[in-house]
């Protein structure tokens, strides 16, 4: 199984920002980031569609350009990073968890993954249509499509769009749901653990991966629970 650093580290730190990814990058396997484009077609790593709830900014994250975004802070004293910055911060430590949030920003954020190892990523997606596209610019990558209320049977549609696993909430799920993803080749990433009684519905469903705000408090917890139980995830 492998930790996922859920907008880097959030419970600690502002989510997506610098100072979350670093402490991301401490525990976890992957660290997971949202990208929109700015008006000027670049990649950046804003959960919202707006500036206002993340940043001391306002207005929409397409409706300005990179010059103009990089003067609010991101919640962290830092401006809001780039995928090419955040690319060059993290892989050498850990894999990315790419969350694309817009129809239509997947030729620009694969043309910077399509730099590095496509072993250091996971692109997922709510819409299935961005999985479909990005697999065709990238037939190698990791690609996930996220399901959220109605998760029961999601097969065809992950097939049919050629991902390679199905993001889940946690308690939509079962073993029993688990083992059929694994039938078919699928893993299965479970969001968002941040519990001890997540941690253990996620080990007994037999998740690949675990999608967490605090990567280092439930690596913690595995690392306890090895020790203590003998327990091996």
């Amino acid at each position: 199984m492998f930790i996922v650093g859920h907008r880097g580290a959030r419970a600690v730190c502002p989510e997506n920002s610098i100072s979350a990814l670093k402490v991301g990058m401490k525990c976890a396997d992957f660290v997971e980031i949202d990208i929109r484009l700015t008006k000027d077609g670049i990649p950046v790593i804003l959960h919202d569609a707006t500036l206002d709830r993340t940043t001391d900014g306002n207005g929409p994250v397409h409706e300005k350009t990179l010059t103009e975004i990089r003067m609010f802070d991101a919640g962290d004293g830092r401006a809001v990073p780039t995928l090419q910055e955040v690319c060059d911060l993290c892989l050498s430590t850990c894999g990315i968890v790419a969350e694309i949030k817009e129809p239509g920003s997947e030729e620009a954020i694969c043309g910077i993954i399509g730099e590095y190892s496509f072993d250091a990523f996971w692109v997922v997606s709510f819409h299935p249509e961005s999985i479909r596209k990005v697999k065709r610019l990238l037939p190698q990558i990791k690609t996930g499509f996220i399901c959220d209320t109605d998760c029961t049977d999601p097969f065809a549609l992950v097939h049919a769009i050629g991902a390679d696993a199905i993001l889940p909430r946690t308690d939509t799920i079962t073993p029993d749901f688990t083992a059929k993803a694994h039938r078919r080749g699928l893993s299965v990433i479970l969001w968002t653990l941040n519990s001890p009684e997540a941690y253990q519905r996620a080990a007994a469903c037999e998740a690949d991966g675990w999608v967490t705000d605090d990567p280092c408090r439930l690596r913690a917890w595995l690392n306890r629970s090895r020790k203590d139980n003998g327990i091996i995830i």
